[in-house]
């Protein structure tokens, strides 16, 4: 037997209880009586006819405190760990992350998309929304928080457009943008930043692959640096030019094993952009720099394949995008 109580606790407070054999006492206030038996009946039913899920916890949680635990919990076990927590850390300070749980609907995840698109482009305002999505999935399947997704509610970002950002050669005696960014990284308060770039360039590897260099994968004398997990989840082995070669010979060693002891991808953006901001050069992201490393293998003759065994590339449609080679550079071949 299911059993509802109502009870005045000011001039505008109703509080409803309602009981039943084998529940928790769920326990409500509203403002109004009549919205009190309202939630009171619906509660009873869903009861009667096992289908009741208490939203206690979802309703006394908010927002910022289940993503805080996804932080701790979820965050670490993916490889983007990093950046991801960085994400989340910036989402904290969202002024919706003080509502509690129960409460978001779609149209606050429509409103936080558009304030969102106004700031950042379409990739980064997905990528936040899709967090958002799997920290609600998570508390529902695994923490037992019963607490609706309200992101399937709403449209994501489409796809931004793919980028063929390239480094420009130097034009009326100036200098190129390649030079005047390995000399700004020459000034960089972070040792490791010029080493980073030029092995970006000439190996076309992720940031976070170049994070992560340990020197017991690394063969100088056969010129290979082994990336045993990837992105994509599979290992590869990476071929190092003259160059790459150099660059890592001047690299103490340490006992540690790390290439780049102590250095993360966060550190290693912010150290980028001040690089970028001092040579002058607009429009110019880190992961550009793999773009351009992997356009240079194509100029070098390489086929697709061959390509994507230094890259990485799982799916070669995605890799067509990076033969577009310099309009210039193809007219010079048809003269």
């Amino acid at each position: 037997m299911t059993v509802a109580t109502f009870r005045k606790r000011g001039p505008y407070q109703w509080q409803a209880q309602v009981r039943k054999r084998g529940y928790p006492l769920q326990t409500k206030t509203f403002e109004t009586k009549a919205a009190a038996e309202t939630w009171a009946r619906a509660t009873e039913h869903e009861m009667d006819q096992g289908l009741f899920v208490s939203r206690a916890e979802a309703e006394s949680t908010t927002l910022g405190e289940l993503l805080e635990r996804y932080l701790a919990e979820i965050t670490p076990q993916k490889k983007g760990a990093g950046p991801e927590s960085a994400r989340i850390r910036a989402l904290l300070r969202h002024p919706l992350m003080k509502r509690y749980v129960a409460s978001i609907r779609g149209v606050d995840m429509a409103r936080y998309r558009d304030e969102r698109l106004k700031k950042v482009c379409s990739g980064t305002a997905k990528r936040d929304l899709v967090i958002l999505s799997h920290m609600f999935e998570v508390a529902r399947k695994e923490w037992g928080i019963h607490a609706y997704n309200p992101v399937r509610d709403i449209k994501l970002p489409a796809h931004a457009k793919a980028r063929n950002r390239r480094l420009e050669p130097g034009r009326d005696g100036g200098d190129s943008e390649e030079g005047r960014l390995l000399a700004a990284c020459r000034e960089a308060r972070n040792p490791y930043l010029l080493p980073i770039v030029q092995l970006a360039l000439e190996t076309a590897m992720r940031q976070g692959e170049l994070v992560g260099l340990r020197w017991e994968n690394i063969d100088l004398n056969r010129c290979i640096a082994g990336l045993p997990d990837t992105k994509n989840g599979e290992s590869r082995t990476v071929p190092l030019s003259s160059v790459a070669v150099r660059v890592l010979r001047k690299l103490p060693r340490g006992l540690h094993g790390q290439v780049f002891m102590g250095l993360t991808t966060e550190a290693i953006k912010r150290a980028y952009i001040r690089a970028v901001r001092r040579a002058d050069i607009e429009n110019l992201r880190f992961h550009d720099l793999r773009h351009e490393a992997t356009t240079r293998l194509f100029e070098l003759g390489l086929n697709i394949m061959e390509v994507a065994s230094i890259t990485g590339h799982k799916d070669l449609r995605m890799l067509r995008r990076y033969t577009h080679l310099k309009a210039e550079d193809l007219a010079r071949k048809l003269a």
